[in-house]
C-alpha cells in the first residue's frame, strides 16, 4: 500500500469512528425547546452571529424581535436591511450610542430601562420564535438593568422562544443562566492598526 492510499485508509477508519460517536449523541438529544444564548467577549462577531441566527430563523419561517441596548447612534447595515421586512422582524433601536460619547449614566440608564419594557413585550408574545437582545450585556454589566428581573422575565417567556443576548462582559449569572455560551476571542482586529471603521464589516 503506498503511503498516499494508507493515510486514506486511516482516515477514512477515524472518520467512521467519529461518526459512530456523534450519531450516538445525536440519538441521545431529544429535548427540544427554546434557548437562551449569549455571545460575549472582547473579539468581533457577537452582534454579526446574533444576526445571522435572525436571518437563519426567518429562512425558516419564524418571527423575530430585536432590541438593540447601546447602539442607536448611527444607522448600521443590519438595521437597514432586516427593516425591510417588518411584518417577519420587530425592530427596536433603543440607544443613543456608545457609553463613552453618551456620557449621561442616568440618561443610559433610562434608556436601557424603556427598551427593557419593549424586549419584556417580545419576551411575552408566543408569535416570536427569536429574540435577540443586542448589547444588553453591556446594560447588566454597568448596572443599567437588574439581573434578577432579567432573568425572572427571560425565564417566563414562551417555551420554544429562542433568546440571544450580545455584548462584552456578559455577568456570571446570565451565563450560568444561559443554554450556550460563545466567548468571542480577540486576536487581531484593523482598528489596531489605524483602519477606521468601514460599511458592512463593522456596520
Amino acid at each position: 500500500m503506498t503511503e498516499s492510499a494508507d493515510r486514506d485508509a486511516r482516515h477514512k477508519a477515524r472518520m467512521q469512528r467519529k461518526k459512530a460517536v456523534i450519531d450516538e449523541k445525536i440519538a441521545q438529544a431529544q429535548d427540544e425547546y427554546g434557548l437562551l444564548l449569549v455571545h460575549t467577549g472582547n473579539g468581533k462577531g457577537k452582534s454579526s452571529s446574533a444576526f445571522g441566527m435572525v436571518a437563519r430563523a426567518l429562512g425558516h419561517g419564524l418571527k423575530v424581535g430585536v432590541v438593540q441596548f447601546i447602539k442607536g447612534g448611527m444607522s448600521t447595515g443590519e438595521e437597514n436591511f432586516f427593516r425591510r421586512f417588518p411584518e417577519e422582524v420587530s425592530y427596536h433601536v433603543m440607544g443613543e450610542g456608545y457609553t463613552w460619547d453618551t456620557q449621561d449614566r442616568q440618561r443610559d440608564i433610562e434608556k436601557a430601562r424603556a427598551a427593557w419594557a419593549v424586549a419584556r413585550g417580545l419576551l411575552d408574545d408566543p408569535q416570536i420564535g427569536l429574540v435577540v437582545l443586542d448589547e444588553l450585556n453591556i446594560a447588566l454589566k454597568h448596572g443599567y438593568l437588574e439581573l434578577d428581573e432579567v432573568l425572572r422575565d427571560i425565564e417566563s417567556r414562551p417555551e420554544h422562544q429562542h433568546v440571544v443576548a450580545t455584548g462584552r462582559g456578559a455577568p456570571q449569572g446570565l451565563i450560568d443562566a444561559a443554554d450556550t455560551v460563545t466567548e468571542m476571542t480577540l486576536v487581531k482586529h484593523a482598528f489596531k492598526s489605524g483602519v477606521k471603521a468601514q460599511k458592512g464589516v463593522e456596520f
